[in-house]
């Protein structure tokens, strides 16, 4: 039994996304899921998000509790009643609070693993580095800028903006199935990053992404938005 929908806000939220051949991904991401592409590239990412006064839907805020969370995440498609599906699978969910691995999975959707996170924020400058209980690293260090990354597959911010949007449907592997869950943002607005250094023990794996096969494309920040996540049947 999943608690059906929970409320909070965003305080932070990083996505830090790069391209990946369609065939690399294609051979990680389990049925019925299958690459969503953009310009014939899979589009797979980090996302770095701090959660405040999360908390079952219409309970009051000071019941809420708060985290910093990391998602590994791929872009998928997939055919559900006869019409095309878009959304993220993700292989992987850490988390700071110890609360988060004990009810993923149970009363909440997806499995988190634990992490101790290292977060530095000033003047819209930003370093989130986080090490999880199987040692799975990150580390970002990024500032904001005005200018979107002209050298992103996507081109434009609202391009990418767009894209990312859209993913809004999350499913995560839990046992012999997948818990969805799905972020109702009350406003998407998004601005662009700057990243000076990216690291991601999961992505440079080269068992899993051969050598040359992804590469960084763009990064975007989301901060201060309510929201709700609600949960979606499994798969």
């Amino acid at each position: 039994m999943k608690i059906p929908r929970i409320h909070g806000y965003i305080d932070r939220r990083i996505l830090i996304n790069f391209t990946v051949d369609p065939k690399v991904v294609e051979k990680i991401i389990p049925f019925p899921f299958r690459p969503k592409t953009y310009k014939d590239k899979s589009i797979v990412g980090i996302c770095l998000i701090r959660l405040k006064n999360i908390k079952p839907k219409g309970f009051p805020d000071f019941v809420g509790i708060n985290s910093e969370n990391g998602a590994h995440r791929i872009a998928v498609e997939w055919d559900e009643n006869g019409e095309l599906k878009s959304g993220v699978y993700i292989p992987r969910r850490d988390t700071s609070l110890k609360l988060n691995t004990f009810v993923g999975g149970r009363l909440f959707p997806g499995k988190n693993y634990y992490a101790k996170f290292n977060v530095k924020e000033n003047n819209g400058n930003y370093h989130i580095a986080f090490k999880s209980s199987d040692d799975t690293e990150i580390s970002i260090d990024a500032s904001e800028t005005k200018l979107f990354n002209s050298k992103s597959i996507f081109e434009t911010l609202d391009n990418a903006s767009d894209f990312f949007e859209n993913g809004d449907l999350g499913y995560s592997p839990n046992k012999e199935k997948f818990d969805g869950l799905r972020l109702k943002a009350y406003k998407w607005e998004v601005s662009p990053l700057e990243v000076s250094n990216v690291t991601s023990s999961f992505f440079e794996n080269e068992e899993i992404f051969p050598k040359g096969s992804i590469t960084f494309d763009n990064a975007l920040l989301m901060k201060n938005i309510e929201h709700e996540w609600e949960c979606e049947k499994d798969k």
